[in-house]
């Protein structure tokens, strides 16, 4: 879990990071012990954060998702109501962060900002004109069929989903090896060249001015950016031009900056 409070509605203080406990009421706790102490005394207005995986139509739950599953389907916007005595808003992580870097990182200055997060999994969302998107029941990229034969890796998928030619987990499924430990260029080309599969059909369905790459895929052994581009040049046949493709700015806050976000938007 990260946490950071914020006293004007602007700016972030201290950056809190904690294991998160895979029992949930054990989560509430501590997420409330270290939320307290970084209020200091001061009553707390409003929670506002990302949790990953879909979420129910009302934004009270996650019901899903590749982590913590002793999480899903508990009622964690009414657990932190409760404990903090306050109103709590709650989304996707990938949907905040995508607003994070839309209004304060790569996407600032684009109308409509796609994020891409290649991590453990592969989320993502779209924000237009500053604004996340709605969407009926969210938004999970990486679930798209890039693979329906499974003839690109036979055996390594039984739905040929994207996550499972990218994400950490399932190339650690794979390899058994963690993917910092694979230094094969042709094999991180290979998963530029998925990846480029993704954003071309994100592109076709999505159309949008610039796509942010975010996650531990993308770091300095992983996923090569320039890659993704020119295979997306490449696969990209029916826009005269590729959107921008860019690295993330923001790091592992940029979910606490799409909360900065919110906050500014929503809760005037």
């Amino acid at each position: 879990m990260r946490l950071a409070a914020s006293v004007d509605g602007k700016t972030l203080g201290e950056i809190r990071n904690l294991a998160t406990p895979k029992v949930f009421e054990e989560g509430i706790e501590v997420f409330k012990g270290a939320a307290l102490e970084l209020a200091g005394g001061e009553r707390i207005d409003a929670v506002v954060g990302g949790i990953a995986g879909p979420l129910n139509k009302d934004k009270t739950m996650a019901v899903g998702g590749p982590n913590i599953p002793a999480w899903w389907n508990k009622p964690l916007k009414d657990a932190l109501e409760k404990a903090l005595t306050t109103v709590a808003y709650i989304e996707n992580d990938a949907a905040m962060g995508t607003l994070g870097e839309a209004i304060y990182g790569a996407g600032r200055g684009y109308p409509i900002v796609v994020y891409i997060t290649v991590s453990t999994g592969v989320g993502g969302a779209r924000v237009v004109n500053g604004k996340i998107d709605e969407g009926a029941m969210g938004f999970e990229p990486g679930a798209q069929i890039i693979d329906a034969g499974n003839a690109l890796c036979p055996g390594w998928s039984e739905r040929g989903y994207l996550i499972n030619y990218i994400s950490g987990a399932d190339i650690e499924r794979q390899y058994g090896k963690k993917p910092y430990e694979i230094t094969d260029e042709k094999f991180w080309d290979d998963r530029a060249w998925f990846l480029a599969y993704g954003l071309n059909n994100i592109t076709v369905i999505w159309s949008p001015d610039i796509i942010v790459l975010g996650g531990s895929m993308m770091n300095e052994i992983g996923i090569p950016v320039e890659r993704v581009r020119h295979y997306l040049k490449e696969v990209l046949n029916i826009f005269p031009n590729p959107p921008v493709v860019a690295k993330a700015k923001l790091g592992d806050e940029l979910s606490l900056y799409g909360a900065l976000a919110y906050i500014n938007q929503n809760l005037k």
